[in-house]
């Protein structure tokens, strides 16, 4: 089965953390735009007998599309490709009046959503640029329920300037006590170039590793007892409401990039479309820049696997590895699953990068 991937790199507003590629929203410019996605959508389609099981809208800010474009975007998926009951997955920024989009989107085909909640306290959003509020998260997620939406995301950032225990507890509090299906929970990461690397007062008040670690451990814990299980180190689902798409990065499966920046791995070839708007919308196909014609083997499926609660056999660990198996396990980074791989425990996966580069030594 191969996922599709559609870019959308359109904001209102860029937020000061993201190192995304996408650009200011001009609704004349988005038009074009979406015909060149149709137009790549239907020349993919002219060598790909593969059939699709997931659709993602990622962006920027899909939401940003009318419904009647993404309607316009899946219908040519549903003409152009095999689809077998696929999950359609769309990112939402929250709004306090979507209740008839959201109705439009799922008469669409639209039937996952993954909503940028990203926190629960109203300062926490300022701090991070967001345009919404609290009040904004919760009216966004009982209007998706109301319109019939019964897999819902939403995603939520740690390691925050001035997250302590307590902030991050009551966010995920009221995220927990929410009618939703899965959580992606991302620890802030300071990307070279975006505002947040530059500015004083966020380098300030980041917090050191350990308390890092602390409120991703507690964030885990807080999750897991509200029955959202980890199946990856950012992932957490109610059961039978994993990401079928994000999954496909992990375990290395077949997935279409489609849009300026858009990223794809097939056949063991990985590359990215140009990130240049005007070209992509000019062009008849995409331009594709190669990464690697040699993709998802060797190393980096173990790498990658090592990101899930799977984990890899212990036969994939090199000789000279094994001699950090255990001091790994008696220091609880590592556990071994009932069928004998080798994975990584909640505290593993706080400390993940240093954890598997011992396994992959």
């Amino acid at each position: 089965m191969t996922g599709i991937y559609i870019h959308i790199p359109f904001c209102a507003r860029k937020c000061p953390y993201c190192d995304f590629f996408s650009v200011r929203f001009q609704k004349d410019t988005v038009q074009n735009y979406v015909n060149a996605v149709i137009r790549n959508l239907k020349a993919y389609s002219e060598s790909s007998t593969d059939k699709i099981d997931t659709i993602y809208f990622g962006g920027g800010t899909p939401s940003l599309l009318s419904a009647g474009q993404i309607s316009d975007i899946l219908e040519v998926c549903h003409k152009h490709y095999q689809l077998s009951c696929p999950e359609i997955t769309l990112e939402l920024n929250p709004s306090r009046n979507q209740e008839s989009y959201l109705h439009d989107l799922h008469s669409a085909g639209i039937n996952r959503l993954s909503i940028g909640t990203q926190s629960f306290s109203d300062a926490q959003l300022k701090l991070l640029g967001r345009t919404h509020k609290v009040r904004e998260n919760l009216k966004s997620i009982n209007s998706a329920v109301q319109a019939g939406f019964e897999n819902i995301s939403c995603d939520v950032m740690l390691a925050l300037p001035y997250q302590t225990e307590e902030i991050l507890s009551e966010t995920l509090a009221i995220l927990t006590s929410q009618p939703i299906t899965h959580v992606s929970a991302y620890l802030l990461q300071l990307e070279e170039g975006t505002p947040f690397s530059q500015n004083p007062e966020i380098l300030a008040h980041l917090p050191d590793d350990d308390t890092s670690a602390d409120r991703y451990l507690q964030t885990v814990h807080a999750l897991e007892n509200a029955g959202f299980h980890q199946y990856e180190v950012s992932s957490f689902a109610k059961s039978g409401f994993e990401s079928r798409h994000n999954l496909k990065y992990w375990l290395c499966e077949n997935y279409i990039g489609i849009g300026a920046g858009a990223h794809s791995c097939l056949y063991h070839r990985r590359f990215y479309a140009e990130k240049d708007i005007t070209a992509f919308c000019a062009s008849s196909v995409q331009k594709e820049i190669l990464i690697s014609d040699n993709a998802c083997d060797g190393e980096e499926r173990l790498m990658l696997a090592l990101r899930t609660v799977t984990g890899i056999p212990e036969s994939a660990i090199s000789t000279r590895a094994k001699k950090h198996l255990n001091p790994l396990l008696k220091s609880r980074y590592i556990q071994i699953n009932p069928d004998g791989n080798i994975a990584l425990t909640p505290e593993g996966f706080a400390v993940s990068n240093a954890v598997i580069a011992m396994l992959l030594e």
